[in-house]
């Protein structure tokens, strides 16, 4: 059901803008059609292969422009398939929740809201909290390998041990919104479920990173 409730002449000025930038449709970017289940790995015999190969497949979701948007490595989110600046323009803040005045719940509500546009149905991501991702877990720019290793580094994982890696992975609601993104954009390959599984198997198979 399209919500057309917007609380403000603010909030319309705000929001709109940057649902233009945040569709897939036009992008050019190729969609990865699901994930490889746990199950497909368990003819790699040595456990450090079987761990790399599983962290890889898992890499396609944490390259995924809906986990990376959320993961800069700058002062501002970035948005669309595109990774484009947010717009309006806005900054991380000292909570990492946007500047005093303009924190992120300005224009991010508790769910996801449709609006009818020019381009036709599109939407304003939601959930609650909203917020990006500390600097020290920044993933634009970084490889495969690289994320992995951050992920292993309590210093740069939020203080979090392996299995509250897993737990954040597969439970955390704002991690799943990246496979219930609203109109217009492409949500993560496969499913929250399926990648806590891979997350889970990776742990247990040694937590091994790719060279």
């Amino acid at each position: 059901m399209i919500r057309l409730v917007l609380t403000s002449v603010l909030a319309v000025t705000l929001c709109l803008p940057a649902t233009a930038q945040d569709t897939g449709s036009s992008s050019g970017v190729s969609p990865v059609q699901g994930l490889r289940p746990v199950s497909d790995f368990d003819d790699i015999a040595d456990d450090d292969a079987r761990s790399i190969a599983i962290f890889e497949e898992m890499g396609k979701v944490l390259t995924h422009p809906r986990c990376l948007n959320c993961h800069p490595k700058g002062d501002s989110p970035l948005q669309g398939d595109e990774m484009m600046p947010h717009m309006p323009p806005v900054i991380r803040g000292d909570a990492d929740f946007g500047a005093p005045g303009m924190t992120c719940n300005t224009c991010h509500g508790a769910e996801n809201y449709e609006i009818v546009g020019a381009g036709g149905i599109e939407s304003v991501p939601g959930h609650t909290p909203w917020s990006l991702a500390p600097i020290e877990m920044a993933w634009v720019g970084q490889s495969v390998a690289e994320i992995c290793e951050q992920l292993k580094d309590p210093a740069r994982n939020g203080d979090r041990s392996l299995d509250e890696i897993h737990e954040h992975m597969a439970k955390d609601g704002l991690v799943g919104w990246g496979w219930h993104p609203g109109a217009g954009r492409m949500p993560a390959p496969g499913s929250q479920a399926a990648f806590g599984e891979l997350t889970r198997a990776w742990i247990d198979t040694g937590a091994a990173c790719p060279a």
